[in-house]
């Protein structure tokens, strides 16, 4: 990451996995040279799949996912969980889940679903998050008062579904959810946790 991002920016972002992203672009500016389409930190805050191919993730087509989020601070604001292609940074069909209002700090204690969740992952990618890398599943949070936005990414690989029909059946009926841990942070930080990786 810091030959990407370079050093001070790299280490902005990882100091601090549960921070958003607004003031990194401002960092960035300062960065002679500074290649904002290698280093997107908008994109999982920045971090880099080169930095975390060791965690890359096999998803079957149609496998329910579990994830539980840790959110240290809340902030009132719509999220959602994604396929994001990663070339582009856009949203691969409809979110896997969402919210319109997410960690509402009015309320005395969170709704278990903002912490615990299942999505399911879709049947109709075809090939196109085949190879590590082109893909990654996304917690993506903005709050609406401080108008901060978090993400946390998971590099994934889902199998074509041809080659995966098999395993469908036993992932739904007899595989265990994976667990994840997102944290709230605009980060591809590919944090291990539990048989999780999110990339750090």
């Amino acid at each position: 990451m810091i030959s990407t991002c370079g050093a001070s920016l790299a280490s902005q972002i990882t100091a601090d996995n549960t921070s958003h992203v607004e003031g990194l672009p401002e960092a960035a500016a300062l960065i002679p040279n500074f290649n904002a389409t290698a280093c997107n930190v908008f994109l999982c805050k920045g971090l880099q799949f080169a930095d975390n191919t060791a965690n890359v993730q096999t998803f079957q087509p149609g496998q329910v996912v579990n994830m539980l989020a840790t959110i240290p601070i809340p902030h009132e604001g719509p999220m959602n969980v994604s396929v994001i292609n990663t070339a582009t940074n856009t949203a691969i069909g409809a979110p896997l889940i969402s919210f319109v209002s997410y960690a509402d700090e009015a309320l005395p204690t969170l709704p278990a679903n903002n912490t615990n969740f299942n999505v399911t992952i879709p049947t109709t990618l075809g090939s196109t998050c085949s190879v590590a890398g082109t893909c990654v599943l996304q917690w993506f949070w903005f709050g609406t008062g401080a108008q901060q936005t978090y993400e946390s990414c998971v590099d994934m690989v889902v199998p074509a579904a041809a080659a995966a029909t098999k395993a469908v059946g036993a992932a739904s009926s007899t595989a265990p959810a994976v667990k994840a841990t997102a944290l709230v942070s605009s980060a591809r930080r590919r944090r291990s946790v539990s048989s999780f990786h999110l990339r750090k």
